[in-house]
């Protein structure tokens, strides 16, 4: 992006070029089934005027088809402004001037991708024949970004993600097939991802030893009952459950939380935040140094030791309630305008072991993965939990057949009681919010109480 074009008229303005490059790889049964690589991109603009946004778009990248959406973008804010006056928005106007790209290893090539999938599926026909099913998927995704601001922001913002999927399919004992699925995911491409033979190996046979568990699986008590919740399934519930109701443009349309600053919503053992871009010292798998409208992304410390303290923010919900903006309105594609969204979303580590946790329950569940969930803004939330254990005496049972977990949040984390001192991150999904998104989970294990579905 050379330059930005000047608006006579525009109380603020904003452009961005988008690219989105995506590859996606799968193999059933030692058959390609799909071999998809695709490129997306082109220029948006975004105008405030009179307390109107407009936006337009265009699949090009050239500097004229700039110039020509920040046009139509301002013609459409005047368009807003015939349905009436509005008090101008006192937008906070921090810039941020940097540019940050991803310096990973040299890319698979098509012949390696398709190589590294012949490979598992021979690892995998060979160990365990009697599978009804195995299938392996690949995919890579990178998103780079130049944006430019009316108020001085100027750069380049870069994410890159990649992810390799198992499932693998058996029989129970009545006949009916049983599924489950692993993800190795991570920042980068797939060459940055642990995916040697011997690494893949030890996955294979930890996930087909949890699928031989669940052919012989007992159905779970329905109700309340004391629950270990996995590190992976931790950061489900933290961005799902509280991280959605914390951001600023659902506490401005209602939700719960926006009553609750200052007041506590989780035991004293529940930290939460979402990062921007590091923790530890470390750069996250979805590093955002500053968001689609130009702002320093900065952490979000959502609930400190079980207190509510803050909300994710753009420029016009931190405009709205009298707060700074966190650098959080992020845009999934060119032609979608940006919207206060999660980027690293995690529970802090708390100092359990976790096997000391499952020690010390009498009587419970252990629960491992989830395959879906959905919550609203008043913190309810249910989740399909696709593999869990019993605990009886401290010890690890049966497998659990399919269950489902649900309650509200803050009432399941007032019972917290244990949080290991282990992380676990992953980056392999999407979070809907009437457009996708790239976001990372993260989470140590913790044990509550909560509601489970039984037969």
């Amino acid at each position: 992006m050379d330059t930005l074009t000047t608006l006579v008229g525009a109380d603020y303005s904003e452009a961005r070029q988008h690219e989105v490059r995506k590859k996606r790889m799968v193999m059933v049964d030692g058959s390609l089934t799909a071999n998809a690589n695709t490129v997306e991109g082109g220029s948006s603009a975004r105008v405030m005027k009179g307390g109107y946004w407009g936006f337009a778009s265009v699949p090009a990248m050239d500097q004229a088809s700039a110039d020509k959406v920040a046009r139509k973008a301002l013609d459409n804010a005047d368009a807003m402004g015939g349905f009436g006056s509005r008090d101008p928005l006192d937008l906070p106007l921090d810039s941020y001037q940097g540019e940050h790209g991803f310096n990973g290893k040299p890319p698979l090539t098509q012949k390696e991708c398709v190589g590294l999938l012949e490979s598992l599926h021979g690892l995998t026909s060979k160990k365990y024949p009697e599978l009804r099913s195995a299938m392996f998927m690949l995919q890579e995704e990178s998103h780079a970004k130049r944006y430019a601001t009316s108020n001085g922001s100027l750069g380049l913002n870069s994410i890159n993600r990649a992810t390799c999927y198992i499932i693998l399919i058996a029989e129970d004992q009545h006949g009916q097939p049983v599924e489950l699925m692993h993800a190795i995911s991570g920042k980068g491409n797939l060459n940055d991802l642990n995916l040697n033979m011997a690494s893949l190996e030890d996955e294979l046979e930890t996930l087909h030893q949890h699928l031989q568990a669940k052919r012989y699986a007992v159905p779970a008590r329905g109700g309340e009952q004391t629950v270990v919740i996995s590190p992976e399934l931790a950061g489900m519930l933290a961005h799902e459950a509280m991280g959605h109701p914390c951001e600023a443009d659902l506490v401005l349309g209602g939700s719960v939380t926006g009553n609750l600053v200052g007041k506590p919503v989780a035991s004293e053992l529940i930290t939460m935040v979402d990062f921007a871009h590091s923790y530890n010292g470390e750069e996250l798998m979805i590093p955002v140094y500053c968001d689609d409208e130009g702002t320093e992304s900065r952490d979000v410390v959502m609930i400190e030791n079980g207190i509510m303290k803050n909300f994710m923010t753009s420029r016009e919900t931190a405009a709205k309630l009298g707060i700074p903006s966190s650098g959080n309105a992020r845009a999934y594609t060119f032609n979608d305008e940006p919207l206060v969204r999660m980027r690293n979303t995690a529970i802090l580590p708390g100092t359990s072991k976790l096997e000391d946790m499952i020690a010390d329950v009498e009587d419970g569940y252990f629960l491992m993965k989830t395959g879906n969930g959905q919550a609203d803004s008043t913190t309810e939330f249910m989740f399909g939990i696709d593999l869990a254990y019993e605990i009886k005496n401290g010890k690890l049972g049966n497998a659990v057949s399919d269950t489902t977990v649900s309650g509200t949040a803050i009432n399941m984390l007032k019972t917290v009681d244990a949080v290991s001192d282990d992380m676990h991150w992953e980056c392999n999904g999407y979070c809907g919010k009437k457009q996708p998104m790239v976001v990372s989970l993260g989470g140590p294990a913790i044990r509550a109480r909560a509601h489970l579905g039984g037969q």
